[in-house]
C-alpha cells in the first residue's frame, strides 16, 4: 500500500490498521443492529441472530486485542496541523473510549450469558465451544450485566455517530485529507 506522505508530514494508516479498523467496524455495526433489534425477530431467527451476536462479540474481543497491540507497535499518522488542540484531544479521547468499549461491551455480554440460565451452548459460530466466564449463575447478576451491556451499546452508538460526524466534518467542511488516511480508495481525491 502506498505510504507516501500527504499534506507535508502526514501519511496513511498501515495495512494492518486499516484491516483492523474496517473489520471491527463492520462487526460492531452488525452486532449493534442485532442487539437493538433482536426482540422484533421471529423466535427462530432470534436464536440464530443471538448466536451470531455472541460469537461476533468474542471475535471483536480478539480483534480488538490485536488492534491495540498493532496500535502500540505501529504509530498512527499524525492529525492535520490545521486541527485545533481541542479537536485533537477529542479525537484521541473518542478513539481510546471506542477501544475500551470494544472490550467492555462484549465482556459484559459474556458475563450476562455466563451468569444467566445458560439455555443454549455458547460456541464460536458453531465451530467450537466458548467457556463461560467463572461467575455464579444468578439471575439478578445476569440482569445487572444485561443493563450494563445495553447502556454500553447506547454509548458505543453515540461514539460511533460522533466518530462518523468528525470524519464527515474533515471530509466535507475542512476538506483536509484526514479521511483518506483510513479510506485508501479516496487517496487520489484532491483537497480543495
Amino acid at each position: 500500500m502506498d505510504e507516501r506522505p500527504i499534506d507535508g508530514t502526514r501519511s496513511y494508516y498501515s495495512k494492518g490498521a486499516i484491516f483492523f479498523h474496517w473489520t471491527i467496524a463492520a462487526l460492531i455495526i452488525a452486532n449493534l443492529a442485532i442487539g437493538f433489534l433482536h426482540e422484533g425477530f421471529s423466535p427462530a431467527l432470534r436464536g440464530t441472530a443471538m448466536g451470531f451476536h455472541k460469537s461476533t462479540g468474542i471475535l471483536v474481543i480478539v480483534l480488538t486485542l490485536g488492534r491495540i497491540a498493532w496500535r502500540i507497535t505501529h504509530k498512527p499518522p499524525p492529525l492535520p496541523v490545521t486541527a485545533r488542540s481541542w479537536e485533537k484531544g477529542l479525537a484521541h479521547a473518542v478513539h481510546w473510549l471506542l477501544y475500551a468499549l470494544m472490550l467492555a461491551l462484549p465482556v459484559t455480554g459474556w458475563l450476562m450469558t455466563s451468569a444467566g440460565k445458560r439455555k443454549y451452548a455458547l460456541d464460536f459460530y458453531g465451530l467450537f465451544p466458548i467457556p463461560y466466564l467463572p461467575v455464579a449463575q444468578n439471575e439478578g447478576a445476569a440482569h445487572t450485566y444485561a443493563d450494563r451491556h445495553e447502556l454500553l451499546g447506547w454509548i458505543a452508538l453515540a461514539l460511533l455517530v460522533l466518530h462518523l460526524g468528525g470524519a464527515a466534518k474533515h471530509y466535507f467542511m475542512d476538506r483536509d485529507r484526514t479521511v483518506q488516511r483510513i479510506l485508501p480508495w479516496l487517496r487520489d481525491r484532491s483537497a480543495a
